[in-house]
């Protein structure tokens, strides 16, 4: 697979440094990760961020890795931190170039050494492993490598009064126990010496400017050192919470040969071959866990501080799971939502990483239904169809009846539903920022989608489908009349009722209603489809997504950035989604009928996103866009719904890879 370069001058100010970050995942929501300088800006920044089996969440343990190398007259530091009003270490100073593919790879310069440095985690195993190559010029030069290590959620800061360590040293390394409980192990081919200390005041620059906590100390246990002797140098260090001390350099090394295999086998049973899919088929591995705790498989809505959610994992199991032909663990992760079905609604979310759903959503449900006649289309799986069909049937039925937080029909047979429950959720306290309790239009859209795709799947069944079909009748005859604007010739994005009981219709111009083109199955004439698309097309299309809210809206936030409660504002009041756009392909492509412009166009958009892979997450794609120009990436730098609906898109609907 094709790797991204850069070179010194991508990083040679430590502002422009910090912009690029990388991660790579080790399959159980663990994952390793900094920015390519080294300096730590989050406190989701770390080399093991491990989700440990009998702990729902995930901990960092190991820091970073400082390196120094010593002769007679200088010191060089390869680390790059950031204190208060100073940066030092700057490291970044030595470094000469980055490579990521598929792994980090770190090329230092300082005097007459050339350092290599390759970082990777063992797959379905809380290990991260360091590789080092080192090649000097000069005799006797000192090798010290210092572990900077913490016992914390992800999520928070820590003071070196709020957490202790013991140490048990051995030659070739060192296991540490935490005051909380945590045990992991580092080990390496260099010695050991224990020299316990504290680092006081770390500044995580991402942090500050999001208005959270920003300042916290790690503990440095002591150091790994080795002479250099002239010519290459070859070292490696293993952080894990399993037993690594009998790791040698050359079961390291075996064991990154295996996980370049792995890719390229994800990669091959794949079948794509076109260079810009498997770009983004390789982001799409970090996303498919095993919780530790059931594991069950599962989908991370985002990194680093997302858990599984339910409407993330459903949109995204077809670029996850359905093209690059993972069937077996669509099959898993569909079965696992159907297994915790409650009164027909598929979980919003486990918070914490392998923790008890949570279940306050409208569209998952209907998201599965929907993703249920894809991985059919896919796969042809009767055996699994029929094993899940009573949830289909609970879902539709409870929807149809009535069940929690109002989701219910009404006489009109479109679905209303109580407060933030549609994926525009974003709340102050107990204030919704964008309040939609009612009926959504893209909730009546996957409402009729579901009644579809039920009534196709349940005939091959051979199930009694006929009351699904009577509700379908029943949708398709009332949503044009309940939804369409003349005014703005598209559609209301909401039908609610105000205080004294009167019907109030929305006219705000949002992205939800695009579904109401996209679904496999829909209900309006095609001049009104392509009426939607080309209002969608002229207020919300921006390079990397659709806005949320038309730059007219009185509402409309055109920068998401500043503390939490500004970005919260904003979230789905401008801010663009990636995600989206996978929706709008394939509506642009059906209302301009297939042509081979049309094609093109959404080749070209697309492609477009071959830029942002090299800008914010490193191979990988943002959660959000600012609305505004230059429409800066936000949120998570790595985001499931982005890469899988951008993957879909592309190969489904412009390469026409299709089931």
């Amino acid at each position: 697979m094709s790797g991204i370069r850069f070179g010194a001058d991508s990083f040679s100010i430590y502002e422009e440094g910090i912009k690029k970050e990388w991660i790579v995942g080790n399959g159980l929501g663990g994952y390793a990760s900094s920015t390519v300088i080294g300096a730590g800006t989050r406190t989701y920044h770390g080399l093991l961020v491990a989700a440990p089996e009998n702990s729902p969440g995930r901990f960092v343990l190991l820091s970073s890795l400082d390196e120094e190398i010593s002769t007679n007259e200088e010191i060089y530091r390869l680390a790059t931190h950031k204190y208060p009003a100073t940066v030092f270490p700057s490291g970044f100073n030595y470094l000469s170039k980055f490579i990521l593919a598929p792994f980090p790879l770190w090329v230092y310069q300082p005097d007459a050494f050339t350092v290599k440095k390759k970082v990777f985690m063992v797959h379905n195993s809380n290990t991260t492993c360091v590789l080092y190559d080192i090649r000097s010029r000069r005799e006797g030069a000192l090798l010290r490598i210092f572990p900077l290590v913490n016992s914390r959620d992800f999520h928070y800061t820590v003071r070196s009064g709020d957490i202790s360590f013991s140490q048990k040293a051995y030659p070739a390394g060192v296991k540490l126990e935490s005051s909380n409980g945590f045990v992991f192990s580092l080990s390496s081919n260099l010695q050991y010496h224990s020299d316990p200390k504290w680092y006081y005041n770390f500044e995580y620059d991402a942090e500050k400017q999001r208005g959270l906590n920003f300042q916290e100390d790690n503990f440095n246990p002591g150091y790994f050192e080795g002479r250099l002797k002239p010519g290459t140098s070859h070292f490696f260090i293993a952080a894990s919470t399993e037993d690594i001390s009998s790791f040698t350099l050359e079961r390291v090394e075996e064991l990154y040969t295996g996980e370049i295999y792995r890719q390229n086998l994800l990669a091959f049973n794949s079948r794509l071959t076109e260079p810009f899919a498997l770009k983004l088929l390789r982001a799409t591995d970090s996303f498919i866990v095993k919780t530790p705790s059931s594991g069950e498989n599962t989908v991370i809505a985002g990194y680093h501080w997302f858990s599984d959610w339910g409407r993330d994992t459903m949109i995204s199991i077809p670029g996850l799971l359905l093209i690059p032909r993972r069937f077996e663990e669509a099959r898993s992760i569909l079965k696992n939502f159907s297994r915790h079905c409650k009164r027909g609604l598929i979980p919003n979310a486990f918070f914490a990483l392998g923790g008890e759903p949570v279940y306050n959503t409208v569209d998952a449900s209907l998201w599965f239904i929907h993703i249920l006649g894809r991985y059919f289309a896919y796969t042809k799986d009767f055996l699994f169809l029929s094993d899940v069909w009573d949830t289909v049937d609970s879902i539709i039925d409870n929807y149809r009846k009535g069940t929690d937080f109002g989701i219910g029909m009404d006489s009109d047979y479109l679905i209303r539903q109580g407060p933030q429950l549609t994926w525009m959720d974003a709340k102050i306290g107990e204030r919704a920022v964008t309040p939609r309790a009612g009926k959504a239009c893209e909730i009546n859209a996957l409402w009729y989608n579901a009644l579809k795709t039920a009534s196709n799947l349940g005939t091959l069944l051979g199930k009694n489908v006929s009351s699904y079909q009577t509700l379908a009748a029943g949708v398709a005859s009332n949503f044009e009349n309940a939804f369409w604007n003349p005014k703005t010739n598209c559609l209301f994005d909401l039908i609610s009722q105000d205080e004294a009981g009167n019907e109030v219709k929305d006219p705000a111009i949002r992205p939800n209603q695009i579904f109401a083109v996209a679904l496999p199955y829909t209900v309006l004439s095609h001049e009104k489809e392509k009426a939607i698309v080309d209002r969608v097309e002229k207020d919300l299309l921006i390079p990397f997504g659709l806005r949320t809210l038309s730059t007219d809206h009185p509402l409309y936030k055109g920068h998401y950035e500043g503390d939490a409660e500004t970005r919260d504002i904003a979230y789905h009041n401008g801010t663009a989604w990636a995600w989206l756009l996978g929706a709008y392909v394939r509506a642009y492509r059906k209302v301009h009928n297939h042509s081979k412009e049309s094609l093109e166009d959404m080749r070209a958009l697309l492609q477009g996103f071959d830029m942002h892979l090299e800008t914010a997450g490193l191979g990988t794609i943002s959660e959000v866009f600012e609305g505004d120009y230059p429409y800066s990436p936000g949120g998570c730098i790595s985001q499931a719904w982005s890469v899988a609906e951008i993957l879909r898109a592309y190969v489904e609907d412009v390469l026409g890879i299709k089931p």
